[in-house]
Parts: C-alpha cells; structure tokens; sequence
C-alpha cells in the first residue's frame, strides 16, 4: 500500500527520487518495473508494472467500446514502461513532464495501488485553501466514510 505525501524535486535530467521506504516493497512487488501515465487529474499516474497491466486488461474487457477506446488512447496511450535504478531514481518522460507542467517542486502522493506526481503549485492550489481547492468536496466525502 502507497500511502503518504513527500515533497521532491524533479532534477535537471527530469528524475525524482522514489522514497526509500517504498524501495523495497516496489522491488519485490514488480522488480522495479513502473508505468508513468496520465489520468483524470493534472498529475502523473506511477503504477507498479502488474496493477497498471491489469487495469489495461480491464479497460480492453469494458463493454463500452466507446468508453474502452478513450480509456486506451489516453490511460495506455501517454503509458511509459520504465525502472526506478539502483539510486532510487525515475526518469519521466519530458512529454508526460510537459503535458502536466513538471519540473522543480513536486509532490508524490500515495494512492493505495499507485502514486500521483503533482506539481508543488498545482497541489498547493488543489489541497489549499485557496478559491480552487477540494476542501468543501472532501468534507463532504469524510461525512460518507465510517471510521
């Protein structure tokens, strides 16, 4: 499970470093090999190999080809196959970078099955307070969740 946020810098080679403690789990889960994507938000989608194979398998099984067809051309179409190396370190591609704006500040937020790469600015304005903020939105949901 990807859980937590941590604060990192895209480098001048367009790498951020994996933290530590998800090192291991990732090594043993898929031996290192992660899916960089796009999804509904304006942050990358970093999955361990098997999970994003078997969302592709889910999107290619969905009976609305319609729906399907989006699915692969966005999800499966902007997919890079890659490895975090023996420092920890990912490259990301500079068209997904580009596509959502990333490069400096960063933030790596766990989401259970994978992880989201925001930009610094755009997690700010998002999780802030801010006018664009989520923070009405997410009260509302805590109200739906029994804990």
């Amino acid at each position: 499970m990807f859980a937590g946020s941590h604060e990192l810098t895209v480098d001048e080679k367009g790498r951020i470093a994996i933290p530590a403690r998800f090192r291991q789990s990732l090594a043993d889960q898929c031996a290192s090999q992660i899916f960089i994507t796009t999804g509904p938000n304006p942050c990358l989608e970093i999955y361990p190999a098997p999970v994003f194979q078997r969302i592709a398998e889910d999107i290619q099984a969905m009976e609305d080809r319609d729906q399907a067809e989006l699915l692969k051309q966005f999800f499966i179409g902007f997919a890079v196959d890659t490895e975090i190396d023996k420092q920890g370190r990912v490259l990301l591609p500079p068209v997904l970078r580009k596509r959502v704006g990333l490069d400096g500040a960063a933030m790596l937020v766990g989401q259970y099955t994978r992880f989201d790469l925001w930009t610094k600015a755009k997690w700010d304005e998002r999780f802030g307070e801010g006018p664009n903020s989520i923070q009405s939105s997410v009260q509302d949901a805590f109200r739906t969740l029994k804990r």
